[in-house]
């Protein structure tokens, strides 16, 4: 295995520790990442409600399931987020509800700003964008997908924008997450499930 996956996962968060460390930071006013702006212990706050809703309320369909199911290979699923990373609110609980369908998938989160050089081999168009996950085969050790930061759906909702308006505005923001809630973390299930069947 690639030595900075292997030293990232060293210090990997399950996902239960993952949302202790969210609910921590929301009772103590902070945020994850070197910006402890009111913005970023905001958008934090908003996430954590996020993620427990989706924790609560998402579906994977019989179809899905038995999909899932039919994965045999041991893999480890490493997914770089942050705490303030509206995205990763979003697509997060929806890699561990579908990890925790199989038991053969590991699933461990890490924090991009402490994770430079793994953030840097999983780059999207050169930029850092989270959430990222990087999934690897427990016996050959390989990575053999990534996927992320958002769903396909969602990525041209943002390049469409991007490509008229020039920059990030809070109506692309609010776009986005009426999209999320709308899409109920149905994208993001078939998505991967695209990625992961190619090569059953």
């Amino acid at each position: 295995m690639d030595q900075i996956i292997k030293d990232s996962l060293a210090k990997s968060l399950s996902y239960q520790e993952y949302r202790e460390l969210m609910t921590q930071l929301v009772e103590n006013e902070s945020t994850t990442g070197s910006d402890k702006s009111p913005d970023m212990v905001e958008y934090t706050k908003l996430n954590d409600q996020r993620m427990r809703r989706w924790d609560k309320t998402l579906k994977v369909s019989d179809n899905t399931k038995e999909d899932l199911n039919n994965l045999d290979a041991k893999q480890t699923w490493l997914v770089l987020s942050e705490s303030w990373c509206g995205d990763a609110a979003h697509v997060i609980p929806v890699f561990n509800k579908m990890a925790e369908l199989n038991e053969n998938i590991n699933f461990r989160v890490v924090l991009r700003d402490e994770n430079e050089a793994l953030m840097n081999k999983f780059l999207t168009n050169g930029g850092k964008s989270i959430p990222k996950l990087i999934i690897i085969d427990d016996a050959t050790k390989n990575v053999i997908h990534s996927f992320g930061p958002r769903p396909a759906e969602a990525t041209k909702l943002v390049s469409d924008y991007m490509a008229k308006h020039k920059e990030v505005t809070p109506e692309i923001k609010e776009q986005l997450q009426q999209w999320y809630n709308k899409d109920k973390g149905q994208s993001v299930i078939s998505d991967l499930m695209n990625l992961l069947t190619v090569s059953v």
